[in-house]
């Protein structure tokens, strides 16, 4: 059988998948998961576009990865075959662990970080391909020597920013996240075993370290998918609560199965039902059970599911500064009456506050170090004429409160202002 397929892709036009291990992989029940889970959540109901999946961004990530070790290897880097096909399957399936609508619901339906459950997948893989992962899995946990190998598939300039930058900014059609990957990857070198970029690619880098930051305000962090995405977290945790008392609720058995009781990592290695439950899930369930829940005779169920839907999104109000409890108070009191709810507590479900951050680069983490010809390593903090450590490693914070657009309305009216 031929297993060198060559795969269209929109963003990075043909890919080829160069060893027969990583065809078995990306036909295997956790891999085609990947084609039911979003790559940017709920993005796509402020950018239409954006419907693209984890599946496709693996791909992407793996077209990358083959760029990268040619590159290195036309420059005289010891990168054995064994290696290459490690490296690449590490790549493939950094993201195999993520559960539905991606990091939407990452410590929500399952407290365990999808990194995490990705490491259970991959040694369950390993067992099923006769041991053929054991190098990626060390490189996926930096366990292995050439440490360059694990900065390819998680750094502040792997294979992995590389590929969803260009992929989201393409699907949503932000043209500010455009990168020039190409580039950026021609321009990669090693030493010391650290994976630097060649003084010509510092402009490129800018580039990229500015597309970063711009891309999570106007897609990753943008108010509207963040108001989505905390009404569909609240949705969740009343289904949860509603089951917990004992009340009929829909849900396909593999999602009952999470809301039902709570797992910890632990519980993926001791008990196969956790993993072959969570193998299960996708974004097609949740949407499947939120859209019978619009009919259930819970009020705070069903009104959070219509909205969510119906694409009625919550208001949500972004400053500099927390809001003043005094006002939360009013917000949750007005939400009290007008839904008639018996208590400030359950109007939680409609009123949520909390903090978004953004930074381009962090200094505490992997550095990205530029190679001049003089043989002289620079971060690119010091290296940049335009981009200074005061500007690359400041961390913005912000805060913000989501409630339903009639309360707003109604505390305008009064003289409430935000």
């Amino acid at each position: 059988m031929n297993k060198r397929k060559i795969i269209n892709d929109p963003v990075h036009g043909f890919i080829k998948i160069p060893y027969d291990l990583l065809y078995d992989l990306t036909e295997h029940r956790y891999f085609q998961r990947l084609r039911r889970i979003k790559q940017l959540g709920l993005t796509h109901l402020v950018y239409p576009g954006a419907m693209h999946t984890r599946f496709q961004h693996a791909l992407g990530a793996m077209y990358l990865m083959s760029s990268a070790v040619e590159t290195l290897i036309s420059k005289g880097m010891d990168i054995s075959e064994e290696e290459a096909i490690s490296v690449h399957a590490a790549i493939l399936l950094h993201d195999i662990g993520h559960g539905p609508f991606s990091h939407v619901l990452e410590h929500s339906l399952v407290k365990v970080s999808h990194e995490a459950i990705s490491q259970i997948m991959m040694q369950k893989l390993n067992e099923e391909f006769d041991g053929q992962l054991t190098t990626a899995i060390a490189i996926f946990n930096d366990s292995y020597p050439k440490r360059f190998l694990h900065q390819l598939v998680s750094s502040q300039l792997d294979m992995d920013r590389l590929d969803y930058l260009k992929r989201d900014s393409f699907f949503s059609g932000v043209s500010e996240g455009v990168i020039g990957s190409d580039r950026i990857i021609k321009m990669l070198n090693v030493v010391n075993d650290k994976l630097v970029i060649e003084s010509k690619g510092i402009y490129s880098i800018e580039k990229f370290l500015v597309a970063r930051r711009l891309m999570y305000w106007q897609v990753y962090l943008h108010k509207t998918a963040l108001a989505a995405e905390q009404m569909l977290v609240h949705l969740l945790k009343r289904a949860r609560a509603l089951i917990a008392k004992g009340d009929e609720l829909f849900a396909p058995s593999h999602l009952r199965y999470f809301m039902e009781q709570k797992h910890g990592i632990e519980d993926f290695y001791l008990n196969k039902d956790v993993l072959d439950n969570f193998a299960l899930l996708d974004d097609d369930d949740i949407m499947c059970s939120i859209k019978v829940w619009t009919r259930h005779p819970d009020i705070i169920l069903s009104t959070l599911a219509k909205g969510f839907v119906n694409r009625q999104l919550w208001s949500i109000e972004i400053s500099e500064q927390p809001l003043k409890p005094e006002i939360i108070k009013t917000i949750k009191e007005e939400v009290r009456m007008h839904f008639g709810l018996k208590s400030l507590k359950e109007a939680n479900f409609f009123v949520f506050s909390d903090t978004i951050r953004n930074n381009a680069y962090s200094v505490k983490d992997d550095k990205i170090e530029i190679l001049f010809n003089n043989n002289e390593l620079k971060d690119i903090a010091s290296a940049s004429d335009m981009l200074n450590l005061s500007v690359l490693g400041k961390t913005v914070r912000k805060h913000y409160i989501c409630f339903p657009k009639v309360i707003k309305q109604k505390l305008q009216s009064n003289g409430v202002l935000f």
